[in-house]
């Protein structure tokens, strides 16, 4: 089983932070935000990914190609030119497949041209920008006990305004980004079986949303896994601080490695 990473987009949302990096290169507590969600897949047991590349892909196979030098202090011999790694405290056991899906190619071909890769019937898939504390075990299971053909990821995403709680003209509490109480989206942390591939064509003009999900969806061929935790992704500038708030403040609830 193989998880795919949509990690092709501009994140134009994001202004010049994008500029010469992909948005799932942004950096959330000293690490990438793909970092974070890889981890999370990790810890419940799942470290085969595929990553779906597109704009400054190159960035990101610079960044697992010298994984080990990035995440380590080392010793270099000029002489002999041998490295020797000191610690190991960032030797992570997962198998990364960096695959150039094409610079303008919508999330629907780029799943399709990663279809020889996927040899299993069940394979995972979520998109680069977003962390959650969802039980990965939980959702796979949820997902084989249904039978259809996808299921997504339903969350409630958090407000953009902080929210007053309030009697009468008196302030009670005010919490800034709070969970929005009703309405889900998609939040990423799918399953799928592989024949939804079928849906899809590797042509650069296939979406995935606007497409084949709306298409399942009619069939009754989609499920919602609800996920009343933490989840939250990058869109913007303010996202991108507010997370790395969480994080300094040693609340980063999708740290579920920890």
């Amino acid at each position: 089983m193989k998880i795919l990473i949509l990690a092709g987009g501009y994140g134009s949302r994001l202004g010049n932070i994008t500029e010469n990096i992909p948005k799932p290169m942004v950096m959330v507590g000293g690490k990438p935000i793909l970092w974070h969600i890889m981890k999370c897949y990790a810890h419940f047991g799942f470290d085969e990914f595929v990553i779906l590349l597109g704009y400054q892909g190159v960035r990101i196979k610079e960044y697992f190609f010298n994984y080990r030098l990035l995440n380590n202090d080392f010793v270099v011999d000029l002489n002999s030119n041998e490295v020797k790694f000191l610690g190991g405290n960032h030797a992570e056991s997962w198998k990364v497949t960096l695959l150039d899906t094409g610079l303008d190619t919508l999330k629907g071909g780029r799943i399709k041209r990663a279809e020889f890769l996927l040899e299993d019937d069940v394979h995972m898939l979520t998109y680069g920008d977003g962390v959650s504390d969802v039980n990965i075990k939980d959702l796979l299971a949820f997902h084989k006990s249904h039978g259809k053909l996808l299921t997504l990821t339903g969350v409630r995403p958090p407000s953009r305004f902080g929210e007053l709680k309030i009697d009468g003209d008196r302030v009670l509490s005010f919490e800034e980004k709070p969970q929005i109480s009703s309405g889900l989206i998609n939040g990423g942390y799918m399953v799928f079986n592989r024949e939804l591939l079928n849906y899809l064509s590797p042509d650069k003009s296939c979406d995935f949303e606007f497409g084949a999900l709306e298409e399942l969806s009619k069939k009754g061929e989609v499920m919602v896994f609800q996920h009343q935790g933490f989840w939250e992704c990058v869109d913007t500038e303010r996202d991108l601080n507010h997370l790395n708030a969480l994080w300094e403040q040693n609340k980063a609830t999708w740290k579920v490695w920890a």
